[in-house]
């Protein structure tokens, strides 16, 4: 099979006389399979990012806490009050959606599935999406307009989280309102020479684009356009490993609305300087995500007036976004710039031989929704506490944190603070479950409460059959 001029003109024009060598001495199938890969990619776009990322970059040499709505301010910017009927009113009138970036395998739990399938709930095992999918529902139903959520997978996760839908009827959640959509992929380069690397014979050595590749498949997939045509006006973007995400949640769609924020972020406070958490800084008047391992030790212990870590928003990757902002960004191919990831990338030689490096080998390409920030007018932050809004799970048990252990406890003491306000005694260390379609927030269970028995057992509160 002949290969096409003008990829053999792109390969030669990118220097990657060996790999086109390679094709013009391989059989049918591989060059059917790695011409319509290498069609796709982008070479110069490859090469100029390289070229790129060799100059030097440094924090930047003035930076500035945030502006933020924190849970201790004394005089907040916005009322709660207001912020809440403000978030109730978008709900009301069915301008809310959700975007749930669901990529990532359990590989680091020990569960060969999508993360979105790992059983977290304390009692019952409910999955992760699950629990997502009903806090949407009963969202909706409180406020009398469906929510729509658009649900991002990645190549490892896609097929499988569509099957998982699918054989639990998408677990109420209708049709129409579900938009399943996979993100795109780049190919990982060799980190000396910066040449493609093969996966096995036939296919280059791709890897997911990143949570920020989801500004690029919203538009491929229709869904940003399904989210003008429905009339959305923010969306509320989380990703799939905290079971504590309020999902919709009225207070931070107000605080974010009444802003005139294009981009809101939900941030908790670092406590010590040395936590391995990306924060918010502000940067001449322009909000943006610094990573932790970007802080030299000084920068991170650096202390305001009050005694305050200067840089102390924590993010946790939960965003408002305005859908009109995201397609102007979508119209900017520029808005989101490349990072470069040195990694362990298992090849395939020429020679058809597999190598499993052990040491980092390659770079891999990614993005981040979290550059879109800076681009955002009046972006803020918004303080949570972690106990009631963020219990990731990363880590098996036995890990020191961001375990499920961990997020069961914490799911349990949240339904425990709400039936003790309610009045209902619970006995400590008892797991509890309760379905957001049984009440949402502690106050739709005080309505429920009256005949609920002492919980001295596991209790479940909801039809939470799978």
């Amino acid at each position: 099979m002949s290969i096409d001029p003008q990829l053999s003109a792109k390969l030669s024009d990118a220097g990657e006389t060996q790999l086109l060598e390679y094709l013009q001495s391989a059989d049918s199938n591989v060059v059917a399979h790695l011409s319509k890969q290498l069609e796709a990619v982008d070479l110069q776009e490859i090469a100029a990012t390289l070229e790129k990322k060799k100059e030097a970059t440094s924090v930047p040499a003035q930076m500035d806490s945030p502006p933020a709505i924190r849970l201790d301010d004394a005089v907040p910017r916005i009322g709660e009050a207001e912020a809440i009927a403000a978030g109730e009113k978008l709900l009301s009138a069915g301008k809310v959606g959700a975007l749930l970036v669901a990529g990532g395998q359990g590989t680091r739990l020990g569960f060969d599935h999508p993360k979105g399938m790992f059983p977290i709930g304390p009692v019952t095992d409910r999955t992760l999406f699950q629990i997502f999918i009903e806090k949407l529902l009963a969202r909706g139903n409180r406020y009398g307009k469906p929510i729509p959520l658009y649900l991002m997978t990645s190549p490892a996760t896609h097929d499988e989280t569509v099957d998982f839908f699918a054989a639990n009827d998408n677990f109420g959640l209708p049709e129409s309102q579900l938009h399943i959509f996979c993100q795109g992929t780049m190919p990982a380069v060799d980190a000396e020479t910066g040449k493609l690397l093969l996966a096995d014979p036939e296919h280059l050595a791709l890897s997911p684009d990143g949570h920020g590749g989801t500004l690029a498949a919203l538009v491929k997939n229709g869904c940003l356009a399904d989210m003008q045509k429905r009339g959305l006006e923010e969306i509320y973007y989380f990703q799939v490993d905290n079971p504590l995400a309020d999902v919709c949640e009225p207070l931070f769609l107000g605080y974010h609305l009444l802003s005139g924020s294009e981009m809101s972020t939900q941030v908790v406070a670092k406590r010590r300087p040395e936590e391995k958490v990306g924060v918010l800084v502000e940067v001449d008047g322009r909000l943006r995500l610094v990573e932790y391992s970007e802080l030299s030790e000084e920068l991170a212990a650096e202390r305001d007036a009050s005694g305050s870590l200067k840089y102390w928003a924590g993010n946790i990757a939960i965003h408002g976004i305005n859908v009109a902002f995201l397609a102007r960004m979508a119209a900017d191919a520029e808005s989101l710039p490349w990072h470069l990831a040195s990694k362990k990338v298992p090849y395939c030689t020429f020679a058809g031989e597999q190598v499993a490096p052990e040491s980092p080998n390659g770079i891999k390409f990614e993005r981040f929704i979290f550059d879109l920030l800076p681009h955002a007018k009046n972006a803020i932050v918004v303080e949570i506490s972690p106990a009631t809004t963020f219990a990731p799970v990363k880590n098996a048990d036995g890990a020191p944190s961001d375990t499920p252990s961990a997020a069961r406890a914490a799911l349990t003491a949240i339904y425990a603070e709400w039936l003790t306000a309610a009045g209902v005694s619970v006995e400590s260390g008892i797991p509890i479950e309760i379905s957001p379609l049984y009440a949402i927030d502690a106050e739709e269970l005080k309505s429920k409460a009256e005949g609920l028995s002492p919980v001295v057992e596991p209790t479940v509160l909801g039809d939470l059959s799978e």
